[in-house]
């Protein structure tokens, strides 16, 4: 089964592009992120003419997030569980959950994770609370949390999609260019590594050593004629579920076509 992540950027401005980019890859699954979309607006039947179910949680002209299925998709559930501690309703649209089943049934987690910039810090160095790069931090402990929830139930799931996280240098082709930016701040790393350790597989490392693979480029400054990219887009895979992976790639040629996005797709297989 391949399983892709792509962030699109806009729905109306990429539906071209994507529509040909499902033609050519045939993913199984597509997991999309920014489709800047309320649900009624989205171009489902188009998509489901080409024999996918379609879910979203959308968002006027921001964020959102979508699935793409050939397989049905069960027990759909949209936003991330908000902590017993006080936090207040998110009605940002960055997370969509679904169960496919293929040989076995795999949970779906599709996630645009907030950018968190400008980054806003007070005297001692603590992010701004209010601000967006605390927003980004405390989203990703809602994550951490509901990822420990599913790790609990022992089956395989993955979370992917744009973690607006450059997880080491290597991810870059100027590292140095992206310091102080919430993408490659310590405390992002921090709850990277948090997220990791709770035994999660990061497919296309597992995989791909080295550096030189990005899955995110610019419009500006000439990025990817340069090749001056980053890689932000992500598979997690549970214990259970990384047993499954064949293979991860990332589809760079897309971002070199006629009106592309700035992300290109990156896909995992899974022996489903």
């Amino acid at each position: 089964m391949k399983i892709a992540t792509f962030n699109i950027n806009g729905i109306k401005a990429r539906i071209n592009a994507l529509s040909d980019w499902l033609d050519e890859a045939q993913p199984d699954v597509a997991l999309l992120q920014e489709i800047k979309s309320v649900d009624e607006a989205f171009p489902s039947e188009m998509f489901e003419e080409k024999g996918y179910n379609v879910v979203t949680h959308g968002q006027k002209s921001f964020n959102g997030v979508a699935i793409l299925s050939k397989l049905p998709l069960e027990d759909v559930t949209r936003g991330l569980p908000i902590l017993a501690d006080g936090d207040e309703a998110d009605e940002q649209a960055r997370w969509i959950e679904a169960t496919v089943v293929g040989k076995q049934a795999v949970r779906l987690c599709n996630l645009y994770l907030p950018n968190g910039n400008p980054v806003e810090l007070t005297e001692d160095g603590q992010p701004v609370p209010g601000g967006k790069y605390a927003y980004k931090l405390r989203w990703m402990e809602r994550m951490h949390a509901r990822a420990q929830q599913l790790l609990a139930e022992e089956a395989p799931f993955l979370m992917a999609g744009d973690y607006n996280i450059i997880p080491q240098a290597e991810d870059a082709k100027r590292p140095q260019a992206w310091e102080g930016d919430a993408a490659y701040r310590p405390e992002s790393h921090a709850m990277w590594r948090k997220l990791l350790n709770l035994g999660f597989t990061e497919a296309f490392r597992s995989r791909t050593f080295g550096a030189g693979h990005y899955s995110f480029w610019d419009y500006q400054a000439g990025a990817w004629n340069r090749d001056d990219g980053i890689r932000i887009d992500h598979f997690l895979l549970s214990p259970q579920c990384a047993d499954l992976l064949l293979d991860c790639q990332i589809d760079k040629e897309v971002r070199g076509r006629e009106k592309p996005s700035d992300h290109v797709p990156v896909w995992v297989e899974l022996d489903l």
